[in-house]
């Protein structure tokens, strides 16, 4: 059987890819299974060298990936090629990482033991990857788990399957063993019985899922029938806080970067900007002025800075939360309601905690403003959210700004810089509804080995039976 995805602009066919059931899912988990023995034996060195030639393969398509994005979820060629760039960042990150997954030796109160922990792979990573940023999100699923020693099946987005294939074609150029490196791809009516199938595969040992937070929430919970350990990327409300002390140019700049990049469906989007008394007026009429100058439009055309939304249902959402906004007391700064998926960037003033904008996660092209009192102030506004994902504070006192940030709860938190901030060594994640674990780094690779505690007895033991 196939899957067509659409384009959702124009609603012609973007990509014909395989809808496979789940026997054939399961098929794929076994092939996984078995190539992980074989892999996990390889040498730091080995798996570097490997990683290496699939960053440049990856690459190699930047043609195939953008003709791919662009068709498949109405992406921007830009912003194609800025996924592709900081992709292969990732999986070069990752070789680095082959030789400094280490274990430590520590001091035993046992006379002559020698005490040791290893960190050794798990065995079979199912990686669940999303459409809004599909070679990042697609490689960041993969790489860190491959760089440990494990295999791997990616579960393409049914948004952007070719998006999510093409990685794996890249992988499997660069010479990973057959079954290191899987891929399955499925119609959007099976996805649960595909990925609850994978979940349940003996093989299967560890699950990561980058997406919605009601997904998420799901995946965890069926992933814990079986003990097995998730890392979840979910949704986010991240803010942006911008004092009487802030630069207004600069703080202006990042907010419409991290409302509008990508037409806000970025997990890490300003979707709350809170702005102090002193300053908001002036702040909010150099933000109008900045964000008038957007253009959306038809992304194959190229020049348009906001390219389509996912589908139709994201109008929706966006046009509701401009409706109950107005309805309730608040200002539409800038845009409008659209009917189709070329949506204006939409800026909405005045906003309060009886507005679904102030709350729910819009994943769209619409920002709210909120007034605070003070910095104590601000910091209450940008916690009351159940999403703790990114956040941003602008203040000319750094020394304030760092106090601030570690009053926020939130994965992530960049002083006088925007909410969107990604780069392939950081640790990335979030608290609360936006997920627990981290991607990227160092810090990646707890997620995908097992710690073990090793001893060595270099005496005779004495026993008190």
């Amino acid at each position: 059987m196939q899957y067509k995805r659409l384009n959702p602009v124009t609603g012609d066919v973007a990509s014909v890819t395989s809808a496979m059931t789940v026997s054939e899912v399961l098929t794929v988990a076994d092939k996984a299974a078995s190539s992980f023995p074989g892999w996990a034996a390889a040498g730091p060195n080995a798996r570097r060298a490997i990683l290496m030639k699939a960053s440049e393969a990856l690459e190699a398509r930047q043609e195939a990936f953008t003709k791919a994005m662009v068709d498949e979820i109405g992406a921007t060629p830009g912003w194609a090629i800025f996924n592709l760039k900081l992709a292969a960042t990732m999986v070069r990150e990752a070789a680095s990482l082959t030789t400094q997954i280490q274990g430590e030796v520590i001091p035993s109160d046992k006379p002559g033991c020698l005490a040791m922990t290893l960190r050794e792979p798990v065995g079979v990573i199912l990686a669940i990857a999303p459409w809004n940023a599909p070679i990042i999100l697609g490689v960041r699923a993969i790489v860190t788990a491959l760089a440990c020693g494990n295999s791997v099946i990616l579960k393409a987005s049914e948004a952007c399957p070719r998006t999510h294939e093409l990685i794996v074609e890249a992988f499997h150029e660069a010479g990973f063993p057959e079954g290191v490196v899987n891929i399955v791809t499925n119609a959007p009516e099976s996805a649960s019985e595909v990925v609850g199938a994978l979940i349940d595969h003996p093989g299967v040992k560890r699950i990561n899922f980058t997406g919605s937070t009601t997904v998420g929430k799901i995946i965890a919970k069926r992933a814990a029938e079986h003990l097995k350990p998730c890392l979840l990327e979910l949704g986010g409300k991240a803010p942006l806080i911008i004092l009487d002390d802030a630069n207004i140019d600069e703080a202006v700049k990042a907010a419409v970067f991290g409302a509008f990049m990508n037409s806000g469906q970025i997990c890490m989007s300003t979707e709350r900007i809170i702005v102090t008394e002193g300053i908001a007026d002036k702040f909010v009429s150099k933000l109008r002025k900045k964000v008038e100058t957007l253009k959306a439009g038809d992304p194959s055309e190229g020049g348009n800075q906001l390219g389509a939304v996912f589908d139709q249902v994201t109008v929706s959402r966006v046009n509701s939360l401009v409706d109950d906004a107005l309805e309730k007391g608040g200002t539409l700064l800038v845009g409008k309601k659209s009917d189709n998926v070329i949506m204006q960037a939409v800026v909405i003033d005045n906003v309060t905690n009886a507005m679904k904008i102030y709350s729910d996660e819009s994943f769209g092209p619409i920002v709210g403003i909120i007034r605070a009192k003070n910095s104590s102030d601000a910091v209450r506004l940008a916690n009351d959210s159940e999403y703790g994902l990114s956040a941003a504070i602008f203040t000319s006192d750094v020394a304030l700004g760092l106090k601030l940030a570690r009053q926020i709860k939130s994965g992530m938190c960049h002083i006088n810089g925007a909410t969107v901030h990604d780069e392939a060594q950081m640790p990335f994640g979030g608290v609360g509804a936006s997920g627990y674990g981290r991607f990227g780094g160092k810090a990646g690779i707890d997620s995908f080995t097992e710690l073990r505690w090793i001893t060595i007895e270099t005496q005779k033991c004495h026993y008190p039976i």
